[in-house]
């Protein structure tokens, strides 16, 4: 397999890279269940283990793990090429699966996340180093219209199962059933990597000598570090000072002091090009992920609808990013690129604050439906095209630390979206009368939602 299409290949399901996007998409679609049909179980879960309070912090730990996997992932690439991280991260993310289904305390349950997070993070950088060094840039537009498609069947599918599965049986079988399908994946990855040329993906020339690699791991270990303090300082926040309060604050400093390391210069300024491509991201992932993680407790724990409803609103979403992952993979049918990221910002915002408006003003729970479709519709434009974006600005020695800043920004602005919102809901919490709280929640989401647009001006070079 070589970087060089043929004249007769023009997409990813062409034969010189066939094998390499079916490996890929299974992997998406793997994750792409484990991570709907888990934000369906939850609320279950948070009943059970007697967690509700500390509802985001499953989320939020998963996260912070994976935040020290993308940037170990992106060392790693760049070292010894994509495919030893890929074996490693399923590993993970089959044993982090299998302890959070044997859990019997919330702790246990949060080591099985960390697990998981971490094994995500190298699979998620590893899956663009291989788009960066195998597809020539005509392809990848397709290929991630592909990749995003492979969320929607499991994001379809797997809200629904996953409330059925919680109701009928119980929440863990929703993690243990992600178990086996990792580990047939990884056969399937292994075997396609046998029949295919590999020089592409064996480790690149790359722009970072071995001090800054160091360098760069323990940056991710520092930012993986202080995002832990942050997330468990505000899991069960309360409006007075105190250690886990003083713990907090000293996380969300370690975060903003270490970060800027990891990521292209100019970032938090929306500096011109590459580096506005990664704040759009991480604002659009700060206000969709936090939203989407208290939209099922909104629905269920407030409005007292069915799991089975939570998840058909989740699945609504995802239609809604296939239809806009489909639209930015045409380039005769779309705007400018640098437009597409404006859109999606106006779009998530104007989604997140109808759902601000369904929780002020007492509006019927399935309205939260259209809010969903929007968001979901924000993401598949205004995502996908950051990946299209930062891989053609960057040059191809330079994808794998271009990759992980991309999934760095992702986690990051997960990590902070629903740790804000999380902070939020343990200090004002009040069972049964939460449409004001979750309202001033939504709220924030859009405000976040709305800085992209500015920024999506910036990109333009």
């Amino acid at each position: 397999m070589r970087q060089e299409a043929t004249p007769a290949a023009t997409g990813p399901l062409d034969r010189p890279y066939l094998e390499v996007t079916l490996a890929a998409l299974a992997l998406v679609t793997i994750v792409a269940f484990e991570s709907m049909a888990v934000s369906t179980a939850m609320p279950d879960v948070a009943r059970e283990l007697d967690a509700v309070r500390s509802y985001g912090f499953a989320f939020s730990v998963m996260l912070t793990a994976q935040l020290l996997g993308i940037v170990v992932a992106g060392v790693w690439s760049d070292r010894s090429g994509p495919l030893p991280g890929a074996f490693v991260g399923q590993l993970l993310l089959g044993a982090g699966s299998l302890t959070c289904g044997l859990a019997g305390r919330l702790d246990v349950f949060l080591v099985g996340r960390a697990l998981t997070g971490l094994g995500g993070g190298l699979l998620v950088v590893m899956l663009y180093v291989i788009a960066g060094r195998v597809y020539p840039e005509t392809i990848r537009p397709r290929l991630f219209t592909y990749v995003s498609a492979a969320w929607v069947l499991p994001a379809l599918a797997g809200p629904p199962i996953s409330a059925w599965v919680t109701e009928t049986l119980s929440w863990r079988w929703v993690f243990l059933g992600v178990v086996v399908p990792v580990l047939v994946t990884m056969v399937g990855l292994w075997h396609a990597q046998k029949r295919v040329d590999t020089s592409g993906l064996r480790a690149a020339v790359s722009s970072r000598d071995h001090r800054t690699h160091v360098r760069t791991a323990w940056a991710g270990l520092g930012v993986a570090v202080a995002a832990g303090a942050l997330q468990y300082g505000t899991h069960e926040l309360e409006l007075q000072w105190s250690a886990k309060t003083l713990l907090a604050v000293l996380g969300l400093v370690g975060v903003a002091a270490v970060v800027p390391v990891l990521l292209p210069r100019a970032t938090w300024v929306m500096g011109r090009g590459l580096p506005s491509v990664v704040l759009a991201r991480a604002l659009l992932c700060a206000a969709f992920y936090a939203g989407i993680t208290y939209v099922p407790l909104f629905l269920v724990g407030q409005r007292g609808a069915s799991l089975r409803t939570a998840g058909l609103a989740l699945a609504v979403g995802s239609v809604g990013w296939a239809v806009g992952a489909w639209y930015q993979g045409h380039d005769a049918l779309h705007l400018p690129r640098h437009r597409l990221v404006e859109v999606g910002g106006a779009l998530l915002a104007l989604g997140m604050g109808w759902l601000a408006l369904v929780a002020w003003a007492n509006l019927p729970a399935w309205l939260s439906v259209l809010a969903l479709l929007l968001a979901g519709l924000a993401m598949g434009t205004g995502v996908t095209t950051t990946t299209v974006l930062a891989l053609e600005l960057a040059p191809v020695h330079d994808h794998g630390e271009t990759s992980s800043a991309l999934q760095l920004s992702d986690v990051l602005g997960s990590v902070l979206g629903i740790a804000g919102a999380t902070a939020a809901f343990a200090a004002a919490h009040h069972p049964g009368r939460d449409n004001p709280l979750f309202g001033a929640i939504f709220l924030g989401l859009a405000v976040t939602a709305a800085v992209v647009v500015p920024a999506g001006q910036r990109i333009r070079t």
